[in-house]
């Protein structure tokens, strides 16, 4: 079997699948990308058994057929030739590889790409389709607010919950947590289900800048497909918890600020914030936000006023820094709105304007005053 590539086309490509592969997998040939050929169509596979990416690319071949590459030697031969076409042939008996570039050769070993896993194919699902600037979007704004603890598996995900025009994305770690809802949906479904991060990661670096994003789900996984791309991943098999009993409603102090200035501010006052709780105080009364920090330890302190709009009780509340500068740094809005109840509960961040179609909502729980 032989074809001639582009090498800095097939290079995109590899890159894209590429990031489904293990750095420790269970099988040698998980190391490998699966090329396949067909009617001088090359489609490139990689999994981790957990998550695979298929896609295709337009080359000039001989004949059909299929071998397992390693991915690491290929990757970094295509990352050190420039732009030119090469020519792969390969010995269908040992599967031995032969690369020609300008250059010279590269022979390497290959598999032989029937003992390479099956990729799972979506039978049974039900569809959604969605703009794939919008489920980036809600990648982007809900990612960081999972969490890494192994022992609650299904707050390592996104949960999405699809209800016929609109799908919701939440993100927790029990710190914080993100609902992000869009509404520019066609479905015909009302599900829900748990998207680990490392697919979100993947899907979101592959996602092309327009177009639509085909979702399908069956019970145990879920497949995106756009262009000539196809993610699928397993889904976290897992009992997500009632995010909305968390979400306080009644919450009588509203603070308006500037974004940038509050997220500065912040940025600035954390340095001297002591360095295991990162908590920051926000003293909050009619005009005027005072945001402090210190660090007993090291004998350091900082205090910055910001100008702002408030209506409600003088109040002081704890936040870790950190969390607060994160997800200021998620919204858009030039100004965001802090919904407060008490020094005890959970404040609510929000954006002044909201763009048509989405709301995002952003919780973050306080730090407890220690005096």
């Amino acid at each position: 079997m032989k074809f001639s590539v582009s090498s800095s086309e097939l290079l995109k490509y590899l890159q894209v699948v590429g990031g489904a592969i293990a750095s420790n997998p269970v099988l040698p040939i998980m190391e490998d990308f699966l090329f396949t050929i067909s009617d001088n169509q090359l489609t490139i596979a990689a999994t981790d058994l957990e998550t695979s990416i298929t896609t295709s690319i337009e080359v000039m071949a001989d004949s059909d057929g299929m071998v397992a590459i390693p991915a690491k030697i290929l990757l970094e031969t295509l990352k050190a030739l420039p732009e030119q076409p090469i020519t792969f042939n390969i010995n269908d008996e040992n599967f031995g590889i032969e690369i020609t570039s300008a250059f010279g050769k590269y022979r390497l070993a290959g598999e032989n790409g029937q003992d390479f896993p099956r990729i799972p194919e979506p039978d049974t699902v039900d569809t959604v389709t969605v703009a794939a600037s919008t489920i980036g979007q809600g990648i982007t704004k809900t990612l960081f607010a999972t969490s890494n603890d192994e022992l609650r598996p299904a707050m390592t995900g996104v949960y999405f919950q699809i209800d016929f025009g609109k799908i919701i994305m939440v993100a927790t770690d029990a710190h914080k947590l993100v609902k992000y809802t869009f509404s520019d949906v066609s479905s015909e479904v009302s599900t829900s289900f748990i998207v680990p991060k490392k697919a979100l990661n993947l899907l979101k670096n592959a996602l092309p800048g327009g177009g639509e994003v085909k979702m399908s789900f069956n019970k145990s996984n879920a497949f995106f497909s756009f262009e000539n791309t196809n993610l699928v991943c397993r889904l976290i098999d897992s009992r997500y918890p009632d995010y909305n009993a968390v979400i306080p409603v009644d919450n009588p102090n509203i603070l308006s600020v500037s974004r940038t200035d509050f997220q500065n501010s912040l940025k600035r006052i954390a340095i001297y914030a002591n360095k295991t709780t990162n908590q920051v105080i926000l003293n909050i009364n009619d005009g005027s936000l005072t945001i402090s920090a210190q660090d007993l330890d090291f004998s350091n302190e900082a205090t910055e006023q910001l100008a702002c709009t408030y209506d409600g009780d003088q109040l002081d509340i704890g936040f870790n820094a950190k969390f607060l500068i994160e997800m200021l740094g998620v919204l858009e809005s030039d100004e965001v709105k802090m919904e407060l109840a008490t020094a005890s509960r959970a404040g609510i961040l929000l954006p002044v304007d909201e763009v048509d179609g989405e709301e995002i909502l952003m919780l973050v729980m306080p730090v407890m005053l220690s005096n």
